[in-house]
C-alpha cells in the first residue's frame, strides 16, 4: 500500500485531522488544571485533594489506553479514535453540570477513560500511514495540537471563570470540543496500511509483555513518565504561587500564563528536526537541560523571572516528548499501537503520581520542594538518555544469541 508523503493533500488532510484531534484531547483534560486554586477555596479542599480532578482523569486515561491499543489492533483505527472523541465530548457537559467535587470526579474519571482511545492509537495510525520520512514531522504537528489544545483549555476556562463561574467554562470547552471531533472525522484518510490480527488476548498479553522486556523501550516509557511528572507538577502549583501574596494574580492571568505552551508547537517540530540531523539522543539530551533550566529560574523571587522560566520549560518539555515518542515508534518492531498505548501509560502515570506528589511537597517545603522534586525526575531521565545507546546494544546482542 502507499504512504501518505509531505506536501500532499492527504498530508495536509491527516494532519488537520491529528492536530483537531490532539486539540481536542488536550482541551478537555487540561481544563481543570487552571481551575484548582477555585476548587480549593469552593469546596474547601487541600491543593493536593484539588489535584486530582486532573490526576484522576489522566490514571483512568493511562489504563484505557492500554485496552484500546490492543483493541485497535483487531478492529482498527479511525473507529475507535472517532467514538473516543465523542464520547469525551459528551461527558464535557455533564462534568459542568456537576455539583459537587465528588461527583465532578466521577466524571472525570469516567471521561478520561473515554480519552484514551485516541493518544493510543494516534502514533500507531501516524506510524504506518506517513512515509518514514515525514512521520517526524507529522507527530510534531500532532504534537503542536496537543499543547494549543492545552493552552486554550487553560485559557478559556480562567476567563470564563472570571466572567462568570467553572461550570461556565467547562461547558464552554464542551461545545469547543464537539466541533473539534467532527472536524476530525471529516479529514482523517481511512487506513491503507493497517492488517487487523485476530483477537487472541495470549499473544496480545505477550507482546505487551514483550515491550516491557526491551530495556531500550522501557527507559524510553520511563523518561515519559518523568518529563510528564515534572511539568504537570510546575503548572499545577504555579497557580498557587502566583494566587498568593505577594503577587495576588487573577485566574485570568493564571489561565493566560498558559499561552507559554505555544512555544511547544515550535520545539516539538524543531527539536524533531534536530534530531534528524543530529541524532535523538543529543537532540533529546539538550530539550531536558532546557528544561531543567526553565525550573530552576522558577526559584527567583521576581514575578517576571519566575514566569520567564516557564515558556523555557514549555519549549524543553515539548521537545523532549516529541523526541521521545517518535523514539518510542522507532525502538518498536512489531505491534507498534500496543507499544505506544505503553509509552503513554508510563506518560500519564507520571502526570498523576508527579501531580499528586509535588502537592506533598508543596504543603511541606513549598515552591523550592516542588522545584526539587521536579529537578531529581529530570536528571533521572538524563540518565536514562545517557544509558539508551548501551541498552540497544545490549537488546541486539540478545537477539543475535537468540538466533545462534
Amino acid at each position: 500500500m502507499g504512504y501518505i508523503q509531505q506536501g500532499t493533500a492527504a498530508f495536509r488532510k491527516s494532519n488537520l485531522a491529528f492536530f483537531a484531534a490532539g486539540f481536542n484531547t488536550f482541551a478537555i483534560l487540561y481544563s481543570t488544571q487552571p481551575l484548582m486554586p477555585e476548587f480549593t477555596k469552593e469546596f474547601h479542599i487541600s491543593p493536593a485533594m484539588a489535584s486530582l480532578s486532573l490526576s484522576l482523569t489522566t490514571i483512568s486515561l493511562a489504563v484505557s489506553m492500554l485496552l484500546f491499543g490492543s483493541i485497535s489492533e483487531v478492529w482498527g483505527r479511525k473507529r475507535i479514535m472517532m467514538i473516543s472523541m465523542l464520547s469525551a465530548s459528551v461527558l464535557s457537559i455533564l462534568t459542568a453540570f456537576s455539583t459537587t467535587y465528588e461527583s465532578l470526579l466521577v466524571f472525570r474519571v469516567i471521561q478520561g477513560f473515554a480519552l484514551g482511545g485516541l493518544p493510543s492509537i494516534a502514533m500507531a495510525y501516524l506510524g504506518e500511514e506517513m512515509e518514514p520520512a515525514s512521520l517526524g514531522v507529522a507527530m510534531g504537528l500532532y504534537i503542536s495540537g496537543n499543547s494549543l489544545g492545552a493552552v486554550a483549555g487553560r485559557i478559556i476556562a480562567g476567563m470564563m471563570t472570571d466572567m462568570f463561574n467553572w461550570h461556565a467554562a467547562l461547558g464552554t470547552i464542551s461545545v469547543i470540543s464537539i466541533l473539534a471531533s467532527l472536524i476530525f472525522f471529516a479529514s482523517l484518510p481511512k487506513s491503507q496500511n493497517f492488517h487487523p490480527r485476530s483477537p487472541e488476548i495470549g499473544k496480545l498479553l505477550a507482546s505487551l509483555v514483550d515491550h516491557l522486556k526491551n530495556p531500550a523501550l522501557l527507559s524510553l516509557y520511563v523518561i515519559g513518565f518523568l518529563i510528564l511528572g515534572s511539568n504537570i507538577a510546575l503548572f499545577n502549583y504555579i497557580g498557587y504561587v502566583l494566587t498568593a501574596p505577594p503577587y495576588s494574580l487573577s485566574q485570568t492571568v493564571i489561565g493566560w500564563i498558559f499561552i507559554v505552551y505555544l512555544v511547544g508547537m515550535f520545539s516539538s517540530v524543531w527539536m524533531a528536526k534536530m534530531a534528524s540531523k543530529y541524532g535523538r539522543q543529543k537532540a533529546l539530551l539538550l530539550s531536558l537541560l532546557i528544561t531543567l533550566a526553565g525550573v530552576i529560574l522558577t526559584l527567583d523571587s521576581h514575578v517576571w523571572l519566575k514566569i520567564l522560566g516557564l515558556p523555557i520549560v514549555s519549549f524543553g518539555f515539548f521537545g523532549s516528548h516529541s523526541i521521545n515518542s517518535s523514539w518510542v515508534g522507532y525502538r518498536a518492531h512489531h505491534d507498534k499501537a500496543q507499544a505506544s498505548s505503553l509509552y503513554l501509560f508510563f506518560y500519564y502515570i507520571g502526570s498523576s503520581i508527579g501531580g499528586t506528589t509535588a502537592g506533598v511537597f508543596w504543603s511541606s517545603q513549598g515552591w523550592g520542594g516542588v522545584v526539587g522534586m521536579i529537578a531529581g525526575f529530570l536528571l533521572i531521565a538524563l540518565v536514562l538518555t545517557l544509558l539508551q545507546a548501551k541498552w540497544v546494544t545490549a537488546v541486539q546482542h540478545k537477539k543475535t544469541i537468540s538466533f545462534k
